[in-house]
């Protein structure tokens, strides 16, 4: 019987062992998209406990803020919502996480958790109930003394070169300005631009949102074009700041083409209060994501499409929670036409921008990794890229399916590789899963004969897909 996650875990042939200890372990990362707080960066925040790091819960401005997989594990055991984001006791939802965790092999939540205890606290325990007061004492002792476990020492301690957070267009990005005046940080810290509320013209809010970001920029918005107007002054902004992607969070990508009167009358129903045919919306969407397309290849800024996510399904728990609080799930969409031809479009005129292209949905793989080879071009090795396995696919079985697929389709050596899309500063043990996976991966192929074992080749591929890829791709 192999010891539970010893040093090489996930490791099964000696060439992916010297490919991950020798060169993929010990490289910097490049954390390009995730939710973390820019805001508790700066102040270099130090939790109490595990139960703020690992569950959150209630924030002061009513919303709810913590790790999503998490609270699924909870609420798949049954745990009443106080354990999950409410009041009980830090300790006692701790336990009653640990409780439910017991119950969760071959979920990927066992080895981020205990990753997350060796990688930062030194804990080297299996996490179970007969020693979760160990561990909580263990761990809290750590956070309140250990200089290395505040926000700042947690993200030197796991060695992140750059931080692309998810901000709003209308946002004043105060903490980034602070941020970026500060010498001492060792970690870069960017925004990303996430202009999902502009978009989605046929949402709930809409008419309030374009009233918040007209004052983003001093301009009353009146007009779809002034919609694209305001949010290229704003991405600017952001660029000042050293903005190297954007996002897109999107149930399904549209492209529907149309009159500049059919955007403007999606425009003015929904500032007016009612509701948009789905036509007319996507005509309005279309018209956006064409002109932020051209303004992202002006600019630089790499553009993240995410899509087939079926977004607060539980309509209970969105009316008692709000949005964004883990009632989400995988849709099927029928979109790979519509993302090339929104590519396709861009590319006739001033140029398709880099870009990430994610489904929620795996079977989108074989997809996505066809679909990336139509728009490739010599500006950048990857310019179109299959991202990494997203949000419920960043399990050992999804990754490895999406690096083969990505391998088989295309060219794994020019991937971009890992990130956390996270809200908890410890996920940053993802990486080290994921570099694993990837090692493995490619020592299993090597082993069996299936591809040469040249140190040269194998180093290069490990080391770009780990860090460097990433670095060239972002120009950081």
């Amino acid at each position: 019987m192999k010891p539970f996650m010893d040093r090489d875990f996930l490791l099964e042939t000696e060439t992916a062992r010297h490919l991950f200890h020798d060169y993929a372990e010990g490289l910097p990362l490049v954390d390009y998209h995730c939710h973390i707080s820019p805001r508790e960066i700066w102040e270099d925040r130090r939790f109490q406990n595990l139960t703020e790091l690992w569950l959150g819960g209630r924030q002061p401005d009513g919303s709810y803020f913590g790790d999503h997989y998490k609270w699924r594990i909870l609420r798949s055991d049954g745990a009443g919502e106080e354990y999950v984001t409410g009041d009980k006791p830090p300790y006692e939802r701790f336990l009653r996480f640990v409780q439910a965790l017991e119950k969760a092999p071959g979920n990927p939540m066992v080895h981020w958790c205990n990753l997350e205890l060796r990688q930062f606290f030194g804990y080297d325990k299996p996490l179970t109930g007969e020693n979760a007061a160990e561990a909580w004492d263990w761990c809290g002792a750590k956070l309140r003394d250990d200089p290395s476990l505040s926000v700042r020492g947690i993200l030197r301690k796991a060695k992140v070169a750059f931080i692309g957070t998810t901000d709003d267009p209308a946002d004043s990005l105060e903490w980034h300005r602070l941020l970026r005046g500060d010498g001492s940080l060792e970690t870069r810290v960017c925004p990303s631009f996430r202009p999902d509320k502009a978009i989605n013209v046929h949402k709930a809010g809409f008419a309030a949102y374009i009233e918040k970001l007209g004052e983003s920029a001093g301009k009353k918005i009146g007009s779809a074009e002034e919609v694209c107007e305001v949010l290229s002054r704003r991405l600017e902004y952001f660029c000042s700041l050293g903005c190297r992607a954007s996002d897109h969070g999107l149930d399904a990508i549209p492209f529907r083409p149309g009159a500049e009167a059919q955007a403007e009358e999606a425009f003015q129903l929904a500032m007016a209060g009612r509701e948009v045919p789905p036509a007319l919306a996507e005509n309005y969407q279309t018209k956006l994501l064409l002109h932020l397309g051209r303004e992202y290849r002006r600019l630089g800024v790499v553009m993240q499409l995410h899509y087939s996510c079926l977004r607060n399904v539980s309509a209970s728990m969105y009316r008692r929670l709000g949005p964004d609080t883990g009632f989400d799930m995988i849709a099927r969409t029928d979109c790979g036409g519509a993302v090339a031809a929104l590519l396709s479009a861009l590319e006739e005129r001033e140029g398709c921008p880099r870009t990430i292209l994610y489904s929620l949905d795996p079977g989108d793989n074989a997809l996505l990794g066809s679909l990336i080879g139509c728009f490739q071009s010599e500006e950048v090795p990857g310019k179109i890229q299959h991202g990494s396995a997203w949000w419920f696919n960043d399990t050992r079985s999804g990754m490895e399916a999406q690096l083969r697929s990505l391998a088989e389709l295309g060219l794994l050596g020019n991937f971009v590789g890992m990130l956390t899309d996270s809200r908890s500063f410890l996920s940053y043990a993802r990486h080290d899963y994921f570099r694993r996976i990837l090692c493995n991966l490619l020592g299993n192929w090597v082993e069996n004969g299936e591809f040469p074992p040249n140190e040269r080749i194998l180093k290069g591929i490990v080391e770009g897909v780990c860090y460097t890829n990433a670095c060239r791709y972002f120009a950081l």
